[in-house]
């Protein structure tokens, strides 16, 4: 059953740039979701709206079946983790994690077992006296974390909490968001543009394109069956043909762009064995990169221009000028809109 329900919502900037556009979602209840895309395409609209943040100009927002739509935002029941840690300088770690509970006038003692609970929780014991300008990046993210839920929110919304941090340290972070979330069990929405970050962290990914939701799915079938050509490009390094070019590399009459995905193709300098389920094709070697263990080639075949990833290893490379044979399953050739 849906938990928190977005339907047919509209968000005009200046009268003219339109942010969101009849965009409906759903989200169950207990699961860490991810909206995802470029800049400027209303992730970050759609989770201020929901927090109340922004207003929207047409629409309905509800959770648990409640329309929230004109509730002020201290209203909603709902924690936000911003890129930047927003938090107080003059407070110690455990006075900025307990300032929302002292706003809602908990009492004292249950207000330090609370907080002494959520520092449990996100790893931070010993930090309680800290201040912020004595904390790490990750550190400061945690505390921030802990001020969101710490009031038992319905919803935990977190715009982009990582970006600013260094990409080891954000692993390490993606891993404790995702074990706190399931830990306390509570519904989350977390935006980001950066695509592996949502393969890692999501149960479902909600791609956005130009306010719109362009496909929703779990992360793997995300990657693997991407329904249009945006998010094809969008979700990995897919080689796109176009008809006329599917047909010179394989001979083969479609109507729609396919897609590839660069791993699923295999070369070898020698000619592979024929089969009914693959196409066999050969190329020449115009480009050579690579990236952390991935190698990538880039072989023209009969104008047509591929991209080739596997795993490197020192033997057997080949090199740019070299002529090789390409095979791919047709099962992995994927019609896309």
């Amino acid at each position: 059953m849906s938990y928190i329900e977005f339907k047919h919502i509209r968000k005009t900037y200046d009268g003219q740039k339109q942010v969101l556009n009849e965009l409906s979602l759903s989200i169950e209840e207990g699961h860490l979701v991810t909206l995802l895309g470029p800049s400027g395409c209303g992730k970050s609209t759609l989770l201020r709206a929901l927090a109340g943040f922004e207003t929207i100009d047409g629409g309905e927002i509800l959770i648990n079946g409640k329309n929230i739509t004109k509730l002020e935002p201290g209203q909603r029941e709902i924690g936000m983790v911003f890129q930047q840690y927003s938090l107080f300088p003059n407070m110690t770690v455990e006075e900025n994690i307990a300032f929302g509970l002292k706003m809602s006038k908990v009492p004292k003692v249950e207000r330090e077992q609370k907080v002494a609970e959520i520092i449990a929780i996100v790893d931070l014991v010993g930090k309680e006296k800290q201040y912020p300008q004595s904390l790490s990046g990750g550190q400061k993210q945690r505390v921030a974390l802990a001020r969101a839920i710490v009031t038992e929110p319905k919803v935990l919304l977190l715009d982009e909490p990582l970006s600013a941090i260094d990409a080891m340290l954000r692993k390490s972070l993606q891993k404790q968001i995702r074990r706190i979330q399931k830990q306390l069990n509570i519904t989350t929405i977390f935006v980001t543009h950066d695509q592996d970050e949502a393969m890692i962290l999501s149960d479902v990914v909600h791609v956005m394109n130009e306010g719109q939701i362009e496909q929703s799915d779990h992360p793997t079938e995300l990657y693997t069956q991407p329904k249009t050509k945006f998010v094809a490009s969008f979700m990995g390094n897919y080689n796109i043909l176009e008809p006329r070019a599917f047909a010179q590399v394989t001979g083969q009459t479609v109507t729609s762009d396919i897609a590839i995905r660069p791993e699923v193709i295999d070369s070898n300098k020698a000619a592979f064995n024929p089969s009914e389920e693959e196409y066999t094709v050969r190329g020449r070697i115009v480009d050579a990169t690579t990236s952390g263990n991935i190698l990538s080639y880039y072989v023209e075949v009969e104008g047509v221009r591929l991209r080739v990833d596997e795993l490197y290893r020192s033997f057997n490379l080949l090199s740019v000028g070299d002529w090789v044979h390409l095979r791919f399953e047709k099962r992995n050739c994927l019609s896309i809109a």
